[in-house]
């Protein structure tokens, strides 16, 4: 497998945004599908509402679906049609898919609590295993893009890993998270795009609000756990990016960084200028997170070009 370089000692403060890839974006959707389609987008939260307001600017039909009512004056700027429904609702479903070209599959946990096996499993699964039902209904729907997490591929100790590596169960929500892969790629009809998304950062979700409140803490540990970071925008444009050309398949969607809990913390904190956090090697009873490295070779060889390929601080 080939390792991408090492870009822990740079990072994008405030890149512009890159004009030409968005315009070749457009440029391929007008030569490999319809201009204008009618798109649906199963789960309008962080990243499906961007979704959303993406494709309805660029003049697509977008119907999303939310699972509560009071966002309904939110979503409708950005949409042609909301539907609240509960990701088991088949009937519901059926209805929302049935004259779809694209269906992406966006669904997460509601609330800040801690979410265990049970919730996940009625959150994706669920959804996953109605989805396929309603999609294979259809006669329209020509493919299906389901947001997965790099989390299904566990511990791996800081060592690489590409779609080709063997899963391994973590914990119970990454082995739910392996079986909606499975189900959607398996069960559905139309052709079917897994993007394994990276941790998800950007606008209302920035790096500095996540790490800043460490700062002149004592962490325990050595901070050397391996993170994967992928921006809101480039989530959006990779979306784009599978639906203009049609990918099928599993796809890593991540950064170039690949840093160590600690690079991304000094960071953080010397962009800031906040006081460092300090790191005692001698506490490492500390429950253990996934380390690994995400290789995002694949998607660029199929041609796609990242907006932020460095963590945006």
């Amino acid at each position: 497998m080939t390792q991408p370089t090492d870009t822990s000692s740079s990072f994008s403060q405030s890149p512009e945004l890159d004009m030409a890839y968005l315009q070749q974006l457009i440029r391929r959707q007008a030569e490999q599908s319809p201009l204008y389609e009618n798109v649906a987008i199963v789960g309008c939260g962080y990243v499906g509402s961007s979704l959303a307001d993406f494709w309805q600017q660029r003049g697509h039909t977008v119907t999303g679906t939310t699972t509560s009512a009071l966002r309904i004056p939110e979503l409708k700027p950005m949409t042609s049609r909301v539907e609240v429904l509960a990701g088991n609702d088949l009937e519901a479903l059926q209805s929302v898919v049935r004259d779809q070209d694209t269906v992406v599959m966006s669904v997460a946990p509601t609330g800040v609590r801690a979410v265990d096996g049970n919730t996940y499993a009625q959150t994706y699964l669920e959804t996953a295993k109605t989805l396929v039902k309603a999609v294979n209904q259809s006669s329209r729907v020509k493919q299906l893009i389901y947001l997965s997490s790099c989390s299904v591929y566990g511990d791996r100790q800081g060592d690489w890993v590409d779609e080709s590596t063997p899963l391994v169960s973590y914990d119970e929500r990454s082995q739910v998270l392996q079986e909606t892969e499975e189900v959607l790629l398996q069960g559905t009809q139309c052709r079917t795009c897994v993007l394994r998304l990276g941790g998800i950062y950007g606008p209302g979700r920035e790096l500095v609000n996540m790490f800043a409140g460490l700062s002149g803490m004592t962490l325990p540990g050595k901070g050397d756990r391996f993170s994967n970071w992928i921006h809101l925008d480039d989530i959006v444009t990779g979306i784009e990016f599978a639906r203009t050309n049609q990918l099928q398949g599993i796809y890593n969607l991540v950064d170039d960084s690949q840093l160590t809990i600690r690079q991304l913390i000094d960071l953080v904190c010397a962009r800031y200028s906040l006081p460092g956090v300090f790191w005692d090697a001698s506490q490492l009873n500390a429950p253990r997170r996934a380390s690994l490295r995400v290789s995002n070779q694949k998607i660029k060889d199929a041609g796609h070009r990242l907006v932020y390929p460095t963590v945006r601080l």
